[in-house]
Protein backbone atom coordinates (compact mmCIF):
# COMPACT_ATOMS: atom_id res chain seq x y z
CA UNK A 1 0.00 0.00 0.00
CA UNK A 2 1.62 3.37 -1.12
CA UNK A 3 2.16 5.84 1.52
CA UNK A 4 -0.14 9.45 1.21
CA UNK A 5 1.16 12.69 2.14
CA UNK A 6 -1.05 12.56 5.94
CA UNK A 7 -0.41 8.86 6.71
CA UNK A 8 2.85 6.53 6.37
CA UNK A 9 0.29 3.39 5.81
CA UNK A 10 -2.28 2.48 7.53
CA UNK A 11 -4.27 -1.18 7.56
CA UNK A 12 -7.14 0.73 9.23
CA UNK A 13 -8.09 3.79 11.30
CA UNK A 14 -6.04 2.53 14.49
CA UNK A 15 -3.41 0.34 12.64
CA UNK A 16 -0.05 0.66 11.67
CA UNK A 17 1.64 -0.88 8.02
CA UNK A 18 5.57 -1.67 7.86
CA UNK A 19 6.35 1.88 6.73
CA UNK A 20 4.99 3.12 9.86
CA UNK A 21 6.03 0.49 12.27
CA UNK A 22 10.05 1.85 9.91
CA UNK A 23 9.15 5.44 11.22
CA UNK A 24 8.61 4.10 14.57
CA UNK A 25 11.92 2.64 14.66
CA UNK A 26 13.69 5.49 13.19
CA UNK A 27 12.55 7.69 15.66
CA UNK A 28 13.68 5.40 18.34
CA UNK A 29 17.58 5.19 16.85
CA UNK A 30 17.18 8.61 16.64
CA UNK A 31 16.57 9.54 20.41
CA UNK A 32 18.78 6.40 21.18
CA UNK A 33 22.11 7.66 19.34
CA UNK A 34 21.51 11.48 19.24
CA UNK A 35 20.45 12.07 23.18
CA UNK A 36 20.24 8.33 25.09
CA UNK A 37 23.86 8.26 23.98
CA UNK A 38 25.72 11.54 22.70
CA UNK A 39 24.65 13.07 25.89
CA UNK A 40 24.19 10.22 28.35
CA UNK A 41 27.26 8.11 27.31
CA UNK A 42 29.62 10.95 28.58
CA UNK A 43 28.16 10.82 31.85
CA UNK A 44 29.90 7.67 32.93
CA UNK A 45 32.92 7.92 31.31
CA UNK A 46 33.58 10.90 33.42
CA UNK A 47 35.71 9.38 36.47
CA UNK A 48 37.58 7.53 33.74
CA UNK A 49 38.60 10.53 32.04
CA UNK A 50 39.56 11.79 35.34
CA UNK A 51 41.65 9.00 36.12
CA UNK A 52 43.68 8.14 32.80
CA UNK A 53 44.48 12.27 32.85
CA UNK A 54 42.74 13.14 29.68
CA UNK A 55 41.26 15.86 31.62
CA UNK A 56 41.06 17.53 34.72
CA UNK A 57 37.41 17.12 37.27
CA UNK A 58 36.74 20.71 36.33
CA UNK A 59 37.89 20.25 32.49
CA UNK A 60 35.65 16.57 32.17
CA UNK A 61 32.79 18.80 33.62
CA UNK A 62 32.82 21.62 31.58
CA UNK A 63 33.25 19.49 28.38
CA UNK A 64 29.90 17.68 29.74
CA UNK A 65 28.56 21.03 29.34
CA UNK A 66 29.69 21.70 26.06
CA UNK A 67 26.90 18.90 25.06
CA UNK A 68 24.21 21.70 27.14
CA UNK A 69 26.05 24.06 24.69
CA UNK A 70 25.12 22.30 21.76
CA UNK A 71 21.84 21.09 22.88
CA UNK A 72 20.39 24.35 22.76
CA UNK A 73 22.41 25.43 19.74
CA UNK A 74 20.31 22.65 17.57
CA UNK A 75 16.99 23.60 19.38
CA UNK A 76 17.41 26.49 17.87
CA UNK A 77 18.84 25.55 14.34
CA UNK A 78 16.53 22.46 14.24
CA UNK A 79 13.59 23.87 12.48
CA UNK A 80 15.92 26.10 9.68
CA UNK A 81 17.87 23.11 9.07
CA UNK A 82 14.79 21.10 8.66
CA UNK A 83 13.22 23.85 6.13
CA UNK A 84 16.04 23.91 3.81
CA UNK A 85 17.32 20.20 3.31
CA UNK A 86 13.93 18.68 4.49
CA UNK A 87 12.99 16.65 7.45
CA UNK A 88 14.72 13.42 6.19
CA UNK A 89 17.59 14.29 4.86
CA UNK A 90 18.00 16.82 8.18
CA UNK A 91 17.94 13.53 10.31
CA UNK A 92 19.90 11.93 8.63
CA UNK A 93 22.72 13.99 8.56
CA UNK A 94 22.55 14.82 12.50
CA UNK A 95 22.30 11.35 12.63
CA UNK A 96 25.16 10.80 10.84
CA UNK A 97 27.03 14.07 12.70
CA UNK A 98 26.71 12.67 16.23
CA UNK A 99 28.15 9.32 15.31
CA UNK A 100 31.04 11.28 13.93
CA UNK A 101 31.25 12.89 17.11
CA UNK A 102 31.92 9.64 19.01
CA UNK A 103 34.50 8.50 16.67
CA UNK A 104 36.24 11.80 17.28
CA UNK A 105 36.40 12.14 20.63
CA UNK A 106 38.69 8.72 20.53
CA UNK A 107 41.43 11.16 19.92
CA UNK A 108 41.93 13.71 22.75
CA UNK A 109 44.01 16.01 20.69
CA UNK A 110 43.29 19.17 22.57
CA UNK A 111 40.13 20.73 24.85
CA UNK A 112 39.39 22.66 22.26
CA UNK A 113 39.12 19.87 19.73
CA UNK A 114 37.04 17.85 22.55
CA UNK A 115 34.80 20.62 23.23
CA UNK A 116 34.15 21.23 19.66
CA UNK A 117 32.83 17.45 19.11
CA UNK A 118 30.78 17.77 22.45
CA UNK A 119 29.09 20.88 21.18
CA UNK A 120 28.17 18.68 17.67
CA UNK A 121 26.73 15.99 19.32
CA UNK A 122 24.70 18.16 21.64
CA UNK A 123 23.64 20.42 18.28
CA UNK A 124 22.64 17.74 16.49
CA UNK A 125 20.99 15.79 20.16
CA UNK A 126 18.68 19.08 20.18
CA UNK A 127 17.66 19.17 16.87
CA UNK A 128 16.59 15.67 16.72
CA UNK A 129 14.29 16.46 19.67
CA UNK A 130 12.73 19.26 18.15
CA UNK A 131 12.56 16.93 14.44
CA UNK A 132 11.81 13.69 15.58
CA UNK A 133 8.25 13.56 16.48
CA UNK A 134 6.78 16.18 14.46
CA UNK A 135 8.58 14.51 11.55
CA UNK A 136 6.81 11.50 12.40
CA UNK A 137 3.72 11.78 14.23
CA UNK A 138 2.14 13.95 11.46
CA UNK A 139 1.94 10.74 9.40
CA UNK A 140 0.37 8.56 12.25
CA UNK A 141 -3.43 8.37 12.78
CA UNK A 142 -3.95 9.63 15.64
CA UNK A 143 -5.35 7.10 17.70
CA UNK A 144 -1.91 5.24 17.51
CA UNK A 145 0.15 8.53 18.23
CA UNK A 146 0.49 8.24 21.54
CA UNK A 147 2.31 4.45 21.26
CA UNK A 148 4.39 5.86 18.47
CA UNK A 149 5.27 8.88 20.94
CA UNK A 150 6.38 6.50 23.73
CA UNK A 151 8.18 4.62 21.26
CA UNK A 152 10.17 7.40 20.19
CA UNK A 153 11.02 8.52 23.69
CA UNK A 154 11.89 5.17 24.54
CA UNK A 155 14.84 5.49 23.24
CA UNK A 156 16.27 7.75 25.28
CA UNK A 157 16.09 5.27 28.44
CA UNK A 158 17.40 2.61 26.23
CA UNK A 159 20.35 4.52 25.16
CA UNK A 160 21.14 5.51 29.32
CA UNK A 161 20.31 1.80 29.82
CA UNK A 162 23.22 0.64 26.80
CA UNK A 163 25.65 2.49 27.81
CA UNK A 164 25.87 1.91 31.27
CA UNK A 165 26.02 -1.28 30.45
CA UNK A 166 28.70 -1.77 27.56
CA UNK A 167 31.12 1.43 29.09
CA UNK A 168 32.35 -0.69 31.60
CA UNK A 169 33.29 -3.60 29.66
CA UNK A 170 34.90 -1.20 26.67
CA UNK A 171 36.49 0.70 29.35
CA UNK A 172 38.44 -2.71 29.76
CA UNK A 173 40.13 -1.97 26.34
CA UNK A 174 40.84 1.66 27.07
CA UNK A 175 39.27 4.97 26.43
CA UNK A 176 39.78 5.47 22.83
CA UNK A 177 38.31 1.47 22.22
CA UNK A 178 35.15 3.17 24.19
CA UNK A 179 35.07 6.07 22.09
CA UNK A 180 35.13 3.67 19.13
CA UNK A 181 32.67 1.19 20.27
CA UNK A 182 30.32 3.68 20.93
CA UNK A 183 30.51 5.13 17.74
CA UNK A 184 30.20 2.14 16.15
CA UNK A 185 26.90 1.09 18.13
CA UNK A 186 25.84 5.10 16.73
CA UNK A 187 27.01 4.10 13.06
CA UNK A 188 24.75 1.00 13.28
CA UNK A 189 22.26 2.56 14.39
CA UNK A 190 22.04 5.18 11.88
CA UNK A 191 22.52 2.63 9.45
CA UNK A 192 19.06 0.67 10.61
CA UNK A 193 17.04 3.95 10.67
CA UNK A 194 18.44 5.48 7.39
CA UNK A 195 15.68 4.65 4.87
CA UNK A 196 12.95 4.49 8.12
CA UNK A 197 12.66 8.23 7.83
CA UNK A 198 9.33 9.41 6.59
CA UNK A 199 9.74 10.31 2.70
CA UNK A 200 7.23 13.39 2.54
CA UNK A 201 7.46 16.19 5.09
CA UNK A 202 4.99 16.54 7.71
CA UNK A 203 1.42 18.18 6.32
CA UNK A 204 0.60 21.78 7.69
CA UNK A 205 -1.61 21.08 10.40
CA UNK A 206 -4.81 21.83 11.02
CA UNK A 207 -5.73 25.22 13.16
CA UNK A 208 -8.72 25.57 14.86
CA UNK A 209 -11.19 27.57 13.37
CA UNK A 210 -10.66 31.45 13.85
CA UNK A 211 -7.29 30.75 15.40
CA UNK A 212 -5.17 30.91 12.30
CA UNK A 213 -5.02 34.48 11.92
CA UNK A 214 -2.37 34.93 14.70
CA UNK A 215 -0.40 31.54 13.86
CA UNK A 216 2.00 31.29 16.48
CA UNK A 217 0.32 31.68 19.65
CA UNK A 218 1.57 34.30 21.82
CA UNK A 219 3.06 33.19 25.13
CA UNK A 220 -0.30 33.55 27.51
CA UNK A 221 0.30 33.79 31.47
CA UNK A 222 -0.34 30.02 31.75
CA UNK A 223 1.70 29.19 29.32
CA UNK A 224 4.67 31.58 30.30
CA UNK A 225 4.97 30.04 33.61
CA UNK A 226 5.09 26.74 32.41
CA UNK A 227 8.07 27.26 29.94
CA UNK A 228 9.78 28.71 33.29
CA UNK A 229 9.38 25.27 34.69
CA UNK A 230 10.10 23.52 32.57
CA UNK A 231 13.36 25.67 32.16
CA UNK A 232 13.61 25.07 36.45
CA UNK A 233 13.44 21.54 35.70
CA UNK A 234 16.50 21.61 33.45
CA UNK A 235 18.21 22.96 36.32
CA UNK A 236 17.33 20.32 38.49
CA UNK A 237 18.32 17.21 36.17
CA UNK A 238 21.68 18.62 34.93
CA UNK A 239 23.50 17.84 37.86
CA UNK A 240 22.22 14.08 38.35
CA UNK A 241 22.77 13.88 34.22
CA UNK A 242 26.86 15.29 34.52
CA UNK A 243 27.97 14.41 37.93
CA UNK A 244 25.73 11.39 39.19
CA UNK A 245 28.10 8.74 38.51
CA UNK A 246 31.29 10.52 39.47
CA UNK A 247 29.39 11.73 42.88
CA UNK A 248 29.54 7.74 43.63
CA UNK A 249 32.76 6.74 41.98
CA UNK A 250 34.74 9.79 43.13
CA UNK A 251 32.80 11.36 45.60
CA UNK A 252 31.89 8.61 47.66
CA UNK A 253 34.41 6.45 46.85
CA UNK A 254 32.84 3.85 45.40
CA UNK A 255 34.77 3.19 42.09
CA UNK A 256 33.99 3.14 38.65
CA UNK A 257 32.39 -0.19 38.41
CA UNK A 258 29.60 1.05 41.00
CA UNK A 259 28.92 4.13 39.34
CA UNK A 260 28.32 2.48 36.16
CA UNK A 261 25.85 0.31 38.01
CA UNK A 262 23.88 3.42 39.10
CA UNK A 263 24.12 4.16 35.23
CA UNK A 264 22.56 1.32 34.84
CA UNK A 265 19.57 1.78 37.40
CA UNK A 266 19.16 5.39 35.85
CA UNK A 267 18.83 3.97 32.65
CA UNK A 268 16.30 1.03 33.36
CA UNK A 269 14.30 3.86 35.68
CA UNK A 270 14.69 6.21 32.39
CA UNK A 271 12.83 3.20 29.77
CA UNK A 272 10.05 3.04 32.42
CA UNK A 273 9.46 6.62 32.87
CA UNK A 274 7.43 7.62 29.56
CA UNK A 275 5.41 4.66 29.64
CA UNK A 276 4.43 5.24 33.71
CA UNK A 277 4.34 9.32 33.47
CA UNK A 278 1.92 8.46 30.39
CA UNK A 279 -0.19 6.12 32.21
CA UNK A 280 -0.53 8.62 35.02
CA UNK A 281 -1.61 11.70 33.34
CA UNK A 282 -4.07 9.25 31.54
CA UNK A 283 -5.89 8.84 34.98
CA UNK A 284 -5.41 12.25 36.60
CA UNK A 285 -4.89 14.34 33.66
CA UNK A 286 -1.54 16.58 32.62
CA UNK A 287 -1.96 19.20 34.90
CA UNK A 288 -1.61 17.05 38.57
CA UNK A 289 1.30 14.80 36.74
CA UNK A 290 3.23 17.63 36.25
CA UNK A 291 3.10 18.74 39.58
CA UNK A 292 4.00 15.75 41.05
CA UNK A 293 6.88 15.10 38.68
CA UNK A 294 8.18 18.56 39.95
CA UNK A 295 7.76 17.61 44.07
CA UNK A 296 9.45 14.33 43.16
CA UNK A 297 12.59 15.50 41.58
CA UNK A 298 12.57 17.59 44.06
CA UNK A 299 12.45 15.48 47.05
CA UNK A 300 14.75 13.16 45.29
CA UNK A 301 17.65 15.43 44.54
CA UNK A 302 17.39 16.62 47.79
CA UNK A 303 17.94 13.41 49.00
CA UNK A 304 21.37 13.39 46.89
CA UNK A 305 21.96 16.41 48.71
CA UNK A 306 21.43 15.43 52.39
CA UNK A 307 22.49 11.60 52.38
CA UNK A 308 24.85 9.28 50.85
CA UNK A 309 22.85 6.29 52.61
CA UNK A 310 22.79 3.81 49.62
CA UNK A 311 18.91 3.68 50.12
CA UNK A 312 18.52 7.22 49.60
CA UNK A 313 21.48 7.29 46.70
CA UNK A 314 19.17 4.01 44.46
CA UNK A 315 15.74 5.64 45.21
CA UNK A 316 17.21 9.13 44.00
CA UNK A 317 19.03 7.18 41.01
CA UNK A 318 14.91 5.70 40.03
CA UNK A 319 13.36 8.98 40.20
CA UNK A 320 15.63 10.88 38.60
CA UNK A 321 16.17 8.46 35.76
CA UNK A 322 12.09 8.05 34.84
CA UNK A 323 11.87 11.54 35.21
CA UNK A 324 14.40 12.24 32.83
CA UNK A 325 12.61 11.48 29.82
CA UNK A 326 9.68 10.75 32.07
CA UNK A 327 8.79 14.32 31.89
CA UNK A 328 9.10 15.48 28.31
CA UNK A 329 5.90 14.02 27.34
CA UNK A 330 4.19 15.38 30.65
CA UNK A 331 5.68 18.89 29.73
CA UNK A 332 4.23 18.28 25.63
CA UNK A 333 0.94 17.10 27.40
CA UNK A 334 0.07 20.27 29.73
CA UNK A 335 0.65 22.19 26.95
CA UNK A 336 -1.67 20.24 24.77
CA UNK A 337 -4.43 21.14 27.63
CA UNK A 338 -3.24 24.54 27.86
CA UNK A 339 -3.95 24.75 24.06
CA UNK A 340 -6.50 22.03 23.38
CA UNK A 341 -7.42 22.53 19.64
CA UNK A 342 -4.58 24.70 17.34
CA UNK A 343 -1.67 22.39 16.24
CA UNK A 344 0.41 25.25 14.79
CA UNK A 345 -0.37 26.77 18.55
CA UNK A 346 0.53 23.58 20.18
CA UNK A 347 3.81 23.13 17.71
CA UNK A 348 5.39 26.88 18.33
CA UNK A 349 4.59 26.16 22.15
CA UNK A 350 6.82 23.28 22.21
CA UNK A 351 9.47 24.93 20.77
CA UNK A 352 9.50 27.58 22.82
CA UNK A 353 9.50 25.17 26.04
CA UNK A 354 12.40 22.64 24.11
CA UNK A 355 13.94 26.27 23.71
CA UNK A 356 13.77 27.30 27.26
CA UNK A 357 14.95 23.85 28.62
CA UNK A 358 18.13 23.72 26.23
CA UNK A 359 19.04 27.13 27.50
CA UNK A 360 18.91 26.73 31.14
CA UNK A 361 20.35 23.43 30.61
CA UNK A 362 23.26 24.94 28.99
CA UNK A 363 23.36 27.43 31.77
CA UNK A 364 23.01 25.13 34.43
CA UNK A 365 25.78 23.00 32.69
CA UNK A 366 28.16 26.05 32.78
CA UNK A 367 27.14 27.40 36.39
CA UNK A 368 27.33 23.96 38.22
CA UNK A 369 30.39 23.85 36.15
CA UNK A 370 32.28 26.33 37.75
CA UNK A 371 30.69 26.00 41.27
CA UNK A 372 32.03 22.35 41.27
CA UNK A 373 36.05 23.81 40.44
CA UNK A 374 35.53 26.53 42.91
CA UNK A 375 33.83 24.81 45.73
CA UNK A 376 36.78 21.92 46.04
CA UNK A 377 34.14 20.15 44.22
CA UNK A 378 31.16 19.94 46.44
CA UNK A 379 28.52 17.66 45.07
CA UNK A 380 25.89 18.70 47.83
CA UNK A 381 26.33 22.01 47.14
CA UNK A 382 25.62 21.19 43.77
CA UNK A 383 22.55 18.97 44.69
CA UNK A 384 20.77 21.24 46.77
CA UNK A 385 21.07 24.35 44.15
CA UNK A 386 19.08 21.70 41.61
CA UNK A 387 16.66 21.09 44.39
CA UNK A 388 15.75 24.72 45.24
CA UNK A 389 15.45 24.77 41.47
CA UNK A 390 12.74 22.10 41.81
CA UNK A 391 10.93 23.33 44.91
CA UNK A 392 10.43 26.63 43.05
CA UNK A 393 8.73 25.35 40.38
CA UNK A 394 6.41 23.66 42.43
CA UNK A 395 5.74 26.28 44.48
CA UNK A 396 4.78 28.43 41.75
CA UNK A 397 2.57 25.90 40.29
CA UNK A 398 0.84 25.51 43.59
CA UNK A 399 -0.10 29.18 43.45
CA UNK A 400 -1.00 29.21 40.07
CA UNK A 401 -4.50 29.93 38.87
CA UNK A 402 -6.14 26.56 37.04
CA UNK A 403 -6.87 27.64 33.63
CA UNK A 404 -8.14 24.86 31.18
CA UNK A 405 -7.33 26.29 27.99
CA UNK A 406 -5.43 29.46 26.46
CA UNK A 407 -8.30 31.47 26.33
CA UNK A 408 -8.43 31.21 29.95
CA UNK A 409 -4.94 31.92 31.27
Amino acid sequence: MSATPSTLGVDGPDRLDTQALFATLAGLCGSFVAIGLARFAYTPLIPSLIQAHWFTASQAVTLGAANFAGYLLGALLGRPIAHLLGNRLALRGLMAAATLAFFACAFALSIAWFFAWRLVSGVAGGAIMVLVATSILPHVPPARRGFVSGMIFLGLGLGIAASGTAIPWLLHYGLRVTWMGLGAIALLLTAISWFGWPRADAPVAASAPGSAHHGAAKPTGALRVHYAQYAANALGLVPAMVLLVDYVARGLGQGAASGAHIWVLYGVAAIAGPIVCGQVADRIGFRLTWRFALLAQAVAVALLALSSHTAAILTATVVLGAFTPGVVPVALGRIHELIPHDHLEQRAAWSRATTAFALFQALGGYGYSYLFSHTHENYALIFTCAAVALTLAFVVDLFMSQPSSITGS
